[in-house]
């Protein structure tokens, strides 16, 4: 593989909206300690450019290598500034023969990465749809997950602290709204969602 690491952006859009940059990085499992060394790195470096939003980073299951950054920003002019910068650039070099494969990226206004149409005769979903699809995913896990978490907070009283605590639910939700409900979901409603 080519020391040389190079990324392209797809689906584009230049709205002043916020907008979510979606990275997506298959890491050699033999390179994964020190990937996550340099992604704390990264993800600090990200954090310094205007329009910064947060971060999350959904790392894969056990035995996996697929690891996807979702970074908000302000706009999309702030989101390109930082993946053309040179900070970005210089990173991507130092850990470029980690990955199985070159870094991958998608700038997207708001969630609309999961909304992408299956076929270009498709139009994109009215923004009320991708709301009500989202909505009625992440309502009901905000019901159920925290319950699910007491008997282990309760066991384990550090994890049971503020701000850890909710780091670990809301990863968790992200998780199966990201891999395991929101892929299924969309799929099932693409009739109605892509008309």
């Amino acid at each position: 593989m080519s020391t040389e690491q190079t990324s392209s952006a797809v689906g584009t859009t230049h709205s002043d909206e916020s907008v979510t940059l979606l990275i997506q990085q298959r890491v050699r499992k033999d390179a994964i300690a020190r990937y996550e060394q340099w992604l704390r790195v990264i993800a600090a470096r990200a954090a310094e450019y205007p329009g910064h939003q947060g971060v999350h980073i959904i790392r894969p299951p056990e035995g996996g290598n697929e690891y996807s950054i979702i970074i908000r920003f302000a706009s999309f002019a702030d989101a390109e500034r930082w993946t053309k910068s040179t900070d970005r650039q210089q990173l991507l070099v130092e850990i470029a023969d980690a990955f199985e494969r070159e870094d991958q990226y998608q700038i997207q206004p708001g969630i609309e990465f999961w909304f992408t149409p299956p076929s270009p005769a498709q139009k994109r979903p009215e923004p009320w749809k991708q709301w009500l699809i989202t909505t009625s995913v992440i309502w009901p896990l905000t019901m159920l997950i925290p319950p699910l978490f007491k008997p282990v907070f309760t066991a384990i009283p550090l994890l049971g602290h503020w701000g850890i605590s909710h780091g670990i639910i809301a990863s968790t939700i992200v998780a199966l709204v990201v891999f395991l409900i929101m892929p299924r979901y969309v799929h099932a409603v693409s009739r109605w969602l892509f008309h």
